[in-house]
């Protein structure tokens, strides 16, 4: 804020100052000089109007900037929901249009973000900094216990204490909040939830972990296999490097599928699975600015761009390093530190850095934005510089192949443009540029990259799509398996798979390009996708 001094104080100011002047022992000197003409004395009154005048105007703007900042602040904030929120309607029908949220006015009286949701159910967050969900029906397991067993009626989420909340996420069935103060809680799967205890592979663990591992796998069944849903609306098949790593991706369907076999439960069951919202230890001083969650890990940023992970990094999505099934306390990941540093001959080959020494280090000092995926992660650096690890098999962390990235790596093929968000599905990444271009890479079997086929990418791909020429992208969102965007002027764009009219535009029918939403007689705000369903909010036209 800038202090402006008014004009009234102004004037008095320059009256005090002749004074003194006058009063002074070379008063009499200055005063043999006060001769002047008759024009000098008209140029000096224009000049001391003029800038009486411009200091004026200058208060007024300030003002009026200041009006409009506090009037942006009280306008009604509006939320649109539509796709696969089964216990937002009576009838339990997919939303294929956006339709709007009403808020009960024993909750808030306005809206303050939305915050996307789980596996069908929503999240958002009231003026008053309550969590709000809904959305959710008795039929959905574990996503019922997690949403606070809340339907058509939006209510606040029951936390343990009276917290204002500032930030939220939610993975397929748990979630994680963030309050002003900093502290975040977190709830759902209890393998989600930190417990501080960090369980070892699958092959050495204990029995009682193992089944615990099994029977809450049951849940991602969807998420691992890609071919249950394969089939798309407008007759496509999934192709390319969507296809590798079939003897891999096999063995965690065979498990997937008997764990399935031995943990379908009811919601009963689901709530032992489940654990209450917790207050999630971390180091003294530490204090998280946002958060993000994927199918069962969990990613928090702190307020000097540290990133923090914890739950499961089977396929390396915690940046660890290594394959650890389960981290069940807060681990800082080495982003900046680690980016080029699990495979020098391997970087050099791509092309990520130069063999001169200083190329080795990531461009940026400290991590400003996080997101994660079904299995994987991305950060963004203070430079620009996105970062992604985790599961690779289509191609989603960007890096010209199908491995799994145990650790933090520079996205090579990005640098020199400067990233400024980031989304992650199950199986692709969106990212947006200081330059309101879009880069799409990963899965690709309904169309969620943008990019006008089924084709999997394993590097960025610029979207050139014609209805997004002359658009400037702002921000972005990813369901699991579709993708939303906000330009600048206001206009939304979605495209993916739309079997729950999740795109918002009337059918059910999938994109492969971008798409225009409608949204009548408001100005689009923000963007949330939660897996089969989006959120938006949205202010009245100034």
């Amino acid at each position: 804020m800038i202090a402006l001094i008014p004009v009234s104080l102004h004037v008095a100011s320059c009256r005090e100052t002749t004074r003194l002047l006058r009063s002074s022992p070379n008063s009499k000197s200055k005063h043999r000089n006060r001769k002047q003409t008759t024009e000098q004395k008209k140029k000096k009154k224009t000049e001391s109007i003029g800038n009486k005048i411009s200091n004026f105007i200058t208060f007024l703007l300030f003002i009026s900037e200041m009006n409009g900042e506090r009037q942006e602040e009280k306008m009604e904030r509006v939320v649109f929901m539509w796709g696969y929120l089964p216990g937002a309607l009576p009838q339990r029908s997919p939303i294929l249009s956006p339709l709007v949220v009403r808020l009960p006015l024993t909750v808030g009286s306005a809206w303050r973000d939305v915050c996307g949701g789980g596996c069908g159910f929503a999240m958002a967050i009231s003026d008053s900094r309550k969590l709000i969900t809904w959305g959710s029906t008795d039929d959905l397991g574990q996503s019922y216990v997690t949403s606070g067993k809340h339907g058509e009626i939006p209510e606040p989420f029951p936390l343990p204490t009276e917290a204002s909340i500032v930030k939220a996420a939610a993975g397929w069935a748990h979630c994680v909040a963030v309050t002003e103060g900093g502290e975040v809680y977190t709830w759902g799967w209890k393998e989600c939830v930190p417990s501080g205890r960090v369980f070892g592979d699958l092959s050495t663990g204990t029995g009682l972990d193992k089944d615990v591992f099994e029977r809450q796998s049951s849940f991602l069944t969807e998420q691992v296999s890609p071919r249950s849903q394969v089939s798309r609306s407008s007759g496509g098949t999934s192709s390319g490097t969507d296809g590798r790593g079939s003897g891999e991706e096999g063995s965690k369907r065979r498990r997937i599928s008997l764990a399935k076999q031995t943990a379908e439960s009811s919601s009963s069951g689901d709530e032992n699975l489940s654990a209450f919202p917790c207050l999630v230890t971390l180091n003294p001083g530490v204090r998280i600015a946002t958060v993000a969650a994927g199918g069962r890990h969990t990613l928090a940023l702190s307020d000097i761009g540290q990133v923090w992970g914890w739950g499961y990094g089977g396929e390396g999505q915690l940046g660890l390093g290594s394959r650890i099934r389960m981290v069940s306390s807060p681990h800082p990941i080495p982003c900046i530190e680690s980016a080029y540093g699990k495979d020098r001959s391997a970087a050099l080959s791509r092309g990520s850095v130069n063999s001169e020494g200083p190329g080795f280090r990531v461009p940026g000092n400290y991590v400003k934005g996080i997101a994660c995926g079904g299995r994987h992660s991305a950060v963004i650096t203070d430079a620009g510089a996105l970062l992604t690890f985790g599961w690779g098999l289509y191609g989603q962390c960007g890096q010209g192949s199908t491995d799994d990235e145990l650790s933090p790596n520079c996205v090579s093929s990005l640098l020199g443009i400067q990233i400024e968000g980031v989304a992650a599905g199950l199986w692709h990444t969106i990212c947006i540029s200081s330059d309101g271009d879009v880069y799409a890479f990963g899965g690709n079997q309904f169309g969620q990259l943008g990019t006008g086929g089924d084709q999997a990418e394993t590097l960025p791909r610029l979207l050139d799509a014609p209805s997004l020429e002359n658009v400037h992208s702002k921000s972005v969102s990813c369901g699991a398996r579709h993708t939303a965007v906000i330009a600048d002027d206001g206009k939304v764009f979605c495209w993916g798979w739309n079997k729950y009219g999740q795109l918002g535009l009337g059918d059910v029918i999938d994109r492969n390009i971008p798409s225009q939403v409608t949204i009548e007689g408001c100005v689009p705000r923000n963007v949330a996708c939660g897996w089969w369903h989006t959120l938006l909010l949205a202010v009245p036209p100034t």
